[in-house]
């Protein structure tokens, strides 16, 4: 349970830095970020998870570039659902999946090597 509530935590603070960098991606608050990170958890581990099954031909012919085109729509569909994050468009969703994959990856492991 302590592991899900930290991957939440840094999540929100993921989204909050991508919301900084972006043009057109922003967060309100840090509420917003941790509603958001769930938010985007579920659509990442339902609809999302569909997608990337079925469009896995089509991910291996770009190298797994066509999977940042998933989690940008994903992106975009959880701006949809909540009030407090807003993305502008498919390119600030786009970038915004690239920004956001690399700071979650460099936080994790700035974690990780403590």
């Amino acid at each position: 349970m302590k592991t899900l509530i930290v991957v939440w935590l840094l999540s929100a603070v993921s989204l909050l830095i991508v919301g900084h960098i972006i043009p057109g991606f922003e967060v309100q608050s840090f509420g917003s970020a941790l509603i958001a990170a769930v938010v985007i958890g579920l659509i990442n581990a339902s609809i999302g998870l569909f997608l990337k099954i079925i469009t896995i031909p089509l991910s291996i012919l770009t190298f797994g570039i066509f999977l940042l085109v998933i989690n940008a729509l994903m992106l975009m569909f959880a701006s949809s659902l909540l009030s407090g994050f807003t993305v502008t468009g498919f390119w600030a969703a786009f970038f915004g999946a690239v920004v956001l994959a690399i700071v979650n990856m460099v936080i994790r492991s700035l974690i990780a090597s403590e």
